[in-house]
C-alpha cells in the first residue's frame, strides 16, 4: 500500500489534541474573564478590555499549539474548513482530509467536555454557555457576512505569507494575532467562531444551538472562497501546515509528491 493511501492516524490524534487543548483554553478563559463570580471579571472596565484579554489568551493557545511539536508534525489545521480548503487545492489527500474532520469534531467535543467536568455549573451556564458562538443582535444574516469575511481574509493571509519562503515561519505568529483582533473586535457580530468544530463543541455543552447554520455554512465557504481566488493567481502547490516545517514528516508533501506525475483535477470547478 502505498504511503498516500493509508490512514495516518497519528496525525489524526494529534488534529485532535490541538483542538482540544484549544478548547479547554477557550473553555477556561472564558470563565475567567466572564463569569460573575470571578474577581478577574469583577476587576475588569469593561467588554472590550474583557475581549481584548480573551484575545490575546487565544492568540497565545493558538500560537503555542502551531508551534508544538505535535502542531508541527499535523499541521495545525484544528478546523474542519480549513481541511476542507487545503484538500480543494490539491494538498492533502482525501483520505485525510477526512480523518482530520473526524478528529477534530471529536478533539473539540472532547476538550469542551474535559474542561466541563474541570469548570462545572460555571462554564455551562449562563452567561458562560459554555463559550457558545451565537450570532450578535445585528441577526444571523450580519453573522454569516462576518464570519464569510473573516475565514476569508484568515486564509488568504495564511496562503500568502506560507508561500512566501522568507515570511513561512512566521505563518503560526500571523494567525495567532488575527485571532486575537477578530476576537477583539468582531466577537459582538458572530461570537467569533470560524470553525464548525469548535461551535458544535460549545453548542453540545452549553445547549445552545442558535442559527448553527451560520457556522457550518459561512467558515467552509469563506475559505473556499479564498482557495479559489489564491489558486487563481498562484497555481504552484505548497504545503498545508500553519507551520511549513520541512524537518518534521509531512503527509502533505509526501502526497503532493507522489502526484507528481498525474493529471490535477480542478477540484476548486
Amino acid at each position: 500500500m502505498s504511503r498516500e493511501s493509508r490512514w495516518h492516524w497519528p496525525d489524526y490524534a494529534m488534529e485532535a489534541l490541538g483542538l482540544g487543548l484549544f478548547m479547554f483554553s477557550a473553555a477556561a478563559f472564558a470563565t475567567l474573564l466572564g463569569h460573575p463570580d470571578s474577581a478577574v471579571s469583577a476587576a475588569l472596565d469593561g467588554p472590550l478590555q474583557r475581549r481584548a484579554l480573551m484575545g490575546l489568551a487565544m492568540r497565545l493557545t493558538a500560537v503555542a499549539n502551531i508551534y508544538s511539536p505535535w502542531g508541527r508534525r499535523s499541521g495545525s489545521h484544528l478546523n474542519p474548513a480549513t481541511t476542507l480548503a487545503f484538500w480543494s487545492l490539491g494538498r492533502i489527500a482525501g483520505r485525510d482530509a477526512v480523518g482530520y474532520m473526524v478528529a477534530q469534531f471529536a478533539g473539540g467535543l472532547f476538550g469542551i467536555g474535559a474542561a466541563a467536568v474541570l469548570l462545572g455549573d460555571r462554564l455551562i451556564e449562563t452567561p458562560i454557555s459554555a463559550a457558545a458562538t451565537v450570532p450578535g443582535p445585528a441577526g444571523a444574516f450580519v453573522a454569516f457576512g462576518a464570519e464569510f469575511a473573516m475565514t476569508f481574509v484568515l486564509l488568504s493571509l495564511v496562503l500568502r505569507v506560507s508561500a512566501t519562503p522568507r515570511l513561512a515561519p512566521g505563518t503560526g505568529v500571523i494567525v495567532g494575532l488575527t485571532v486575537a483582533a477578530f476576537i477583539t473586535f468582531e466577537d459582538p457580530l458572530s461570537g467569533m467562531s470560524l470553525n464548525p468544530a469548535r461551535t458544535l463543541a460549545s453548542a453540545v455543552a452549553g445547549h445552545k444551538w442558535t442559527a448553527l447554520w451560520v457556522y457550518f455554512t459561512a467558515p467552509p465557504l469563506g475559505m473556499l472562497a479564498a482557495a479559489w481566488l489564491f489558486v487563481r493567481r498562484h497555481p504552484a502547490r505548497g504545503c498545508a501546515k500553519m507551520n511549513p516545517d520541512h524537518s518534521v514528516r509531512c503527509i502533505f508533501c509526501s502526497f503532493q509528491k507522489s502526484r507528481v506525475h498525474q493529471p490535477v483535477p480542478d477540484q476548486l470547478l
